[in-house]
């Protein structure tokens, strides 16, 4: 294989840069939405780690890595890489993302960044002098960075409630059936965990205001015959407070019928209001007394931060894969020294596992109000 230098975009700071090395660890769907973000961002995706010693080679071919290994140990003594990303069941993900920070790596881990407290917070703290992130992507769609940028403005004056879901439909047959059901593999928590703290991550990034309590409700709405162990939530129910004083509401569900990623906030303001729905991303509806307007993703009228992220014309959609390729691209250009505003670290996933914590906590009691640990 001929390896050449990365010639990056005008603007971004290097001129040229050393190609970076990644290990994907995990073949499933989003090991091969990492491998392909990476190889987006001009990195070699050297190592793949399979499930099996019999699945090396089936793991590199599928991944398109130039080579597969059996374990975890044996791709970190042998492999020569930079970043590790993590891309196994939950319950592995403190494990394997431990190991590579041990082992002098930089580490991108999906969510959730562990399935405890505890494991998370040791996971921070092994990060210490490393880049180690977590994909909450939604941050990356222009339109998000639009919101968050009038927010901070004060466009909306006074923000007071906040309304919104993650609504999916991908469980909501007894018949349909996945490893993330099981809580001995997915955690304890598998809607709220999964999807409820992207909606989280994503309504504290544009706002900065921080929820500090909750109470929460959640139901197992699909009895699933299959299910190994007693099946994690299907759906939640979350009413929260903010540091600010915001009220909101939050819907969480992957067994509503028709609707594929639907993640949708409102907030709402004394001067303006704010809707962004994920599953239409290009649009950004602004309400205001006087009249509403949608704001159209466009790289000409966008404000700077959004327009960073705009890589395609007006009119030429950009969507999840996009958004994706966006956060590793940072995180690549942070391993680099170049560390953009708004990359999500392994601190933002410890914040999501709180979170998801006290939302559990909470269900546990019935709907008790649970102060949420900063």
């Amino acid at each position: 294989m001929t390896v050449t230098h990365l010639t990056l975009p005008a603007g971004d700071g290097v001129a040229e840069a050393k190609i970076l090395r990644s290990a994907v660890v995990g073949a499933g769907f989003m090991g091969r939405v990492h491998a392909e973000a990476a190889r987006r961002a001009g990195v070699r995706v050297v190592a793949a780690l399979a499930g099996t010693p019999g699945g090396a080679a089936q793991a590199a071919e599928t991944l398109g890595a130039e080579r597969g290994y059996p374990t975890l140990e044996a791709l970190l003594s042998d492999a020569d890489v930079d970043v590790v990303h993590v891309c196994t069941p939950n319950f592995r993900h403190a494990e394997v993302a431990e190991a590579a920070l041990a082992a002098g790596l930089h580490v991108i881990c999906e969510k959730p960044l562990a399935t405890s407290v505890d494991d998370a917070t040791r996971l921070v703290d092994s990060a210490k002098g490393r880049v180690a992130t977590v994909p909450f992507v939604y941050r990356f769609h222009p339109m998000v960075r639009e919101l968050r940028s009038r927010l901070t403005g004060g466009e909306a004056g006074v923000v007071s409630t906040v309304i919104g879901g993650y609504l999916q439909d991908w469980l909501s047959r007894s018949t349909d059936d996945d490893w993330r059901v099981d809580s001995a593999i997915g955690g304890p928590s598998r809607a709220f965990a999964d999807i409820g703290s992207h909606w989280c991550d994503l309504f504290e990034f544009v706002t900065g205001d921080r929820i500090t309590r909750l109470c929460a409700q959640t139901a197992v709405v699909q009895d699933r015959p299959g299910a190994s162990n007693a099946s994690t939530e299907d759906t939640a129910a979350v009413q929260f407070q903010t540091a600010s004083g915001v009220l909101g509401t939050l819907v969480v569900s992957q067994v509503a019928a028709g609707r594929k990623n639907r993640l949708h906030l409102e907030i709402s303001g004394t001067e303006a209001s704010f809707g962004f729905d994920q599953e239409d991303p290009e649009r950004l509806w602004v309400g205001r007394r006087e009249g509403s307007q949608v704001l159209l993703r466009d790289p000409d009228t966008l404000s700077a931060a959004a327009a960073r992220y705009s890589l395609l014309p007006a009119g030429h959609a950009q969507g999840y894969q996009d958004c994706f390729d966006a956060f590793v691209a940072d995180t690549y250009r942070a391993v680099r020294g170049e560390v953009r505003d708004g990359l999500p670290s392994f601190a933002d996933g410890l914040r999501a596992v709180r979170i998801t914590d006290a939302v559990l906590a909470s269900a546990a009691t019935g709907g008790a109000w649970i102060e949420v640990a900063s």
